[in-house]
């Protein structure tokens, strides 16, 4: 069959160093998915990137027909079938929350708009980097001639989490003990939501993603990038209906919804003086 192009950035970080190796050994996509694998970072980074564009060659994977190390937006997005937008900038120590918000705002209104201009129509974006929910409907709204129930970001890693009764605070440990972030769980979170994309949900079974709240039946207000349970067939999801919600789950949707609709308003003045 005909290789897919497969884009990610933050090519040269943790995350990605977990996460190449099983897009490229057929983990993801399926073992008879011939795939172009397309990794961005930024300039200061592409020493290392062409170091794990060496290893990722000497794995000699039989699926891997080409990779290509760039730091130019035009030719990382250029006619892309999936995008796994890693790369976003990290919260520093002292750091306000909307300092990181701002930041991150430029950087998916850039590569939000590079994908409008570049990638194919029916590309699926799914969005990694912190904060997920929103970096995500700001690439959404940079692409209005993607569809946006193309955009998905990452709420996966603690669906599995709590498959493994894992959630509290799992994070924030992983973080102290190894004194970096999750990447190997996060990797195989992003490798999931992937596969369910392409590949669908197994029968009667539902995950998590974050994807636009538009017309949804649990009350969360329309036009955020909300986390949802939902079943995917042919490439497309839809939310499973009719959920029993408790009283303390409600209080909690309503809460995220509160804080995302804060978040989102701030990073729109950010677009719009971008």
């Amino acid at each position: 069959s005909e290789p897919i192009r497969v884009l990610v950035t933050g090519a040269a970080g943790q995350i990605a160093y977990s996460l190449l190796y099983s897009i490229g050994n057929g983990s993801v996509f399926g073992k008879d998915q011939p795939i172009i694998l397309v990794l961005l970072d930024i300039t200061p980074m592409m020493g290392v990137l062409d170091g794990v564009l060496m290893e990722l060659q000497d794995c000699a994977l039989p699926l891997l027909k080409d990779v290509i190390a760039t730091d130019k937006e035009e030719i990382a997005f250029k006619d892309l079938d999936v995008a796994i937008l890693v790369g976003s900038m990290p919260r520093r120590d002292g750091m306000e929350r909307k300092d990181l918000l701002k930041a991150n705002v430029k950087i998916f209104k850039c590569q939000g708009a590079a994908l409008d201009k570049y990638a194919k129509k029916s590309v699926k974006v799914i969005v990694v980097g912190n904060p997920a929910n929103t970096n995500c409907l700001t690439a959404s709204k940079s692409a209005p001639s993607i569809p946006k129930e193309n955009f998905s970001c990452l709420t996966r890693l603690d669906h599995n989490r709590a498959k493994a009764q894992t959630v509290q605070q799992r994070g924030a440990a992983v973080i102290k003990a190894r004194k970096l972030s999750s990447a190997m769980s996060a990797a195989k979170a992003i490798c999931d939501h992937v596969r369910d994309i392409w590949f669908g949900t197994p029968e009667g079974e539902f995950v998590s993603m974050g994807i636009i709240s538009d017309g949804n039946s649990y009350g969360i207000p329309d036009d955020l990038l909300y986390s949802f349970p939902v079943t995917i067939k042919d490439k497309t999801w839809k939310v499973v209906e009719g959920l029993p919600i408790n009283d303390f789950s409600r209080e909690k949707m309503d809460l995220t919804a509160k804080e995302l609709a804060e978040e989102k308003e701030t990073a729109f003045e950010f677009l719009a003086s971008a």
